[in-house]
């Protein structure tokens, strides 16, 4: 039988290295918040900004849910900057369907080696810009009717 610790466990267990508190001891936060939709808001390419995430912060989950809004109707998410210019629309979901309870899309599209890394890394960035990435859903499928959307974003920060 073997044991094989992360490194977490290896760094807890030294006594000269400390674990980055982003992944061990960090602070967990939430964003989280309902959207009423207009029955313009769900065309194709529309987006709806969710929630001002630090680009220093992990994100462990990511839930979002709708009503039914019309037609075909499906959307992405992922990450914009805060002057609304998109890094990956699609780094978390793609195509999620509308009509869906509370669901955890964290790791729809994203691969789980994404698990503990920092938000401007998930965006493609080699270095932290600083302040904040918007989490956004970007439909790809008219829905074109009225509803709701609800969401809520756990993530880490030290």
């Amino acid at each position: 039988m073997t044991t094989k610790n992360s490194d977490l466990v290896a760094n807890f267990e030294a006594t000269y290295t400390m674990s980055d508190a982003g992944l061990l001891t960090g602070t967990t936060r939430i964003a989280q918040g309902t959207i009423e939709l207009a029955a313009g808001d769900s065309t194709d390419n529309d987006i709806v900004m969710l929630a001002p995430i630090p680009t220093n912060a992990r994100i462990s989950s990511l839930k979002v849910g709708s009503d039914t809004l019309g037609g075909s109707c499906t959307f992405n998410v992922g990450l914009y900057t805060s002057d609304g210019v998109v890094k990956d629309e699609d780094c978390f979901a793609s195509s999620v369907a509308d009509a869906a309870a509370m669901t955890d899309v964290r790791f729809e599209a994203a691969d789980i080696n994404t698990a503990g890394q920092e938000v401007y890394t998930i965006a493609g960035d080699s270095s932290d810009p600083g302040g904040h990435y918007y989490v956004a859903a970007t439909f790809n499928a008219t829905g074109g009717t009225a509803g709701t959307m609800s969401f809520i974003i756990e993530y880490v920060i030290n």
